[in-house]
């Protein structure tokens, strides 16, 4: 009744449909492919980015930072583009300023703000591990054509348009 991933497989979802109507099967099927697809992604991730001390939430500060050069970023905007609260992204730069990767600073016109810029350490770490991320990320891509790319992108903004429907009371 489950696949070798520990999935409900085809008859299972068929036999589910016939007590509850609303199971459509196909749906279901993408669902749970899509959610085990992502808990795979995401642990290949986590160990790519440990090979470097870091977390996939550092990381994303890192990449941000590197992109924004010297301006730095508030927390704020890190917040905003992350789409975590402050409390999540303090808690992200308080662990890359005790490894020295970013530095606080204040706010060249409000004082009562702070920017966070990356220091030396943290703009080496990015640099050296750049080329090793992007190839292991074309890597995992690789057994997909340049159309079906296209498509994935295409077919992932339809599904985050439908996200609401298990968010909406």
């Amino acid at each position: 009744m489950v696949t070798s991933r520990g999935l409900p497989n085809h008859q299972a979802l068929a036999q589910l449909a016939q007590q509850f109507p609303e199971l459509e099967i196909s749906s279901v099927e993408a669902c749970l492919t899509f959610l085990d697809t992502t808990a795979e992604v995401h642990q290949a991730m986590e160990a790519h980015f440990a090979r470097y001390n870091l977390s996939m939430g550092k990381f994303t500060l890192l990449i941000q930072l590197f992109a924004a050069s010297e301006k730095g970023l508030t927390p704020s905007e890190f917040a905003e583009r992350a789409n975590v609260t402050r409390a999540t992204i303090t808690g992200l730069l308080d662990g890359l300023e005790r490894e020295d990767l970013v530095k606080r600073q204040p706010y060249p016109q409000d004082r009562r703000k702070l920017t966070i810029i990356l220091t030396n350490k943290g703009r080496e770490l990015i640099t050296q591990m750049l080329p090793d991320h992007f190839c292991r990320t074309t890597n995992m891509m690789s057994n997909l054509t340049a159309t079906e790319k296209q498509t994935f992108i295409k077919l992932l903004s339809k599904l985050s348009a439908g996200t609401s429907a298990m968010r909406d009371i």
